[in-house]
């Protein structure tokens, strides 16, 4: 199999975005153990590249992503675990939760543009996005009930981007929505008629405008909102305040606002 995760690095006006493309057309990208290791170490590098401004994630040959790969469980489907052994299959299913937390912690902006299907793992992966852009034609669904499946690892992060009563309702039923529901429904952000690169790229440039320290401590906040009691996240929210309006951004910011221009890490002209 070619590399399951091809990785395009492009410059911006300061910084970097890079796009993450699923590279296995002929399964619909499917979540093999390889493309969900590559995805991690991707997710692991850019935690920590200071250049990087933003990341894209695509589907090669036309759609998003399939779902999880079952062709490395094939064995085991249906065969009881023998008593007292543990199973392998826990271990596995949980490494894919934790891509999916590790993408919701990414520092950088974190764009998803569905085109084709983004069924079961694939709609997990929507999920994790600040911002979605579909194609008209981009089908989504969470299947797996209908197949005697738990989408086990995708359910909190579905909650967390629709709602408990959006979220039963696809996780419970494996309806299939098409763009304009997903529009609807909260999953999906905008919806793009025509060109999606051209989609790709002006996304980049709205995202591109806000200052990147500024973006990682506020997607911090974003993240702890639902774990930390109101209190406590709002004296962390003070802080981060202070910080930023001490830091080396806020002052540049202000200052390119005053004077009509763009700030420095800004990608417009």
């Amino acid at each position: 199999m070619a590399d399951a995760l091809l990785i395009d690095r492009a410059p911006l006006a300061s910084g970097s975005v890079e796009t993450w493309t699923l590279n296995d057309p002929a399964s619909r990208n499917a979540l093999s153990e390889p493309m969900v290791d590559a995805l991690l170490a991707a997710c692991e590098r850019a935690a920590t590249d200071v250049d990087l401004r933003g990341v894209v994630l695509r589907g090669a040959g036309g759609h998003f992503c399939a779902g999880g790969s079952l062709g490395g469980f094939a064995k085991t489907i249906g065969q009881p675990l023998a008593a007292g052994a543990s199973d392998p299959l826990v271990p596995l299913n949980r490494r894919f939760g934790t891509l999916l937390q590790t993408l919701c912690a990414l520092p950088q902006w974190f764009i998803v543009a569905v085109e084709g299907a983004a069924m079961g793992g694939g709609f997990g992966l929507v999920c994790c996005a600040d911002h979605v852009l579909s194609h008209t034609r981009a089908q989504f669904a969470t299947p797996e009930v209908t197949l005697g499946i738990v989408p086990a690892q995708i359910a909190p992060f579905v909650v967390r981007r629709l709602g408990p009563a959006a979220a039963r309702r696809c996780l419970l039923t494996g309806e299939r929505w098409d763009a304009a529901a997903a529009l609807r429904l909260g999953l999906v952000d905008d919806v793009v008629e025509g060109d999606m690169d051209a989609a790709v790229r002006a996304a980049i440039a709205r995202h591109a405008a806000a200052a990147p320290q500024a973006v990682a401590a506020t997607k911090r906040l974003l993240l702890a909102q639902a774990e930390t009691p109101l209190p406590a996240l709002l004296d962390e929210a003070a802080m981060a305040f202070s910080q930023a309006l001490r830091g080396p951004e806020a002052p540049q910011g202000l200052a390119a606002f005053a004077a009509r221009k763009a700030p420095p890490w800004s990608a417009k002209p």
